[in-house]
């Protein structure tokens, strides 16, 4: 049986591209409002209540599953979309072999997304 079905094997490239879109997205949204907000704004204490960023309400936003969802995007998507541009990046520049970088880049990507979940899961609910 030929055809274009088996002519190319199966990739799942499609799926890093997935996360690399997404993180890119969220970090375009998101990403300027959390410099703006705690690099800027909490520590000068302008434009923000002192008790909006305080431990008790971020502990309660951590312990939130919507709350977890939310941290969990963020923090993945984030280092995932950094993970693809690095790559890439190495790439272009032949820092290595192509699996080596993508272990390297990818791998680090995966650990800070599965330590999230652990952490988010230790908060507790």
């Amino acid at each position: 049986m030929s055809g274009p079905a088996r002519d190319n094997p199966r990739s799942i490239s499609p799926i890093f591209w997935l996360l690399f879109g997404a993180g890119g997205m969220v970090s375009a949204l998101f990403g300027p409002a959390l410099i703006l907000i705690t690099g800027l704004l909490a520590p000068t204490g302008t434009g923000i209540p002192e008790s909006f960023l305080s431990y008790d309400h971020a502990l309660a936003f951590a312990r939130n599953p919507i709350g977890k969802l939310v941290l969990l995007a963020v923090i993945a998507l984030f280092f995932w979309h950094g993970a693809e541009r690095l790559f890439l990046t190495l790439k272009d520049m032949k820092a290595g072999p192509s699996l080596v970088l993508k272990l390297g880049t990818y791998g680090v990507a995966a650990a800070v997304t599965l330590a999230t979940i652990g952490l988010l899961l230790a908060i507790g609910f």
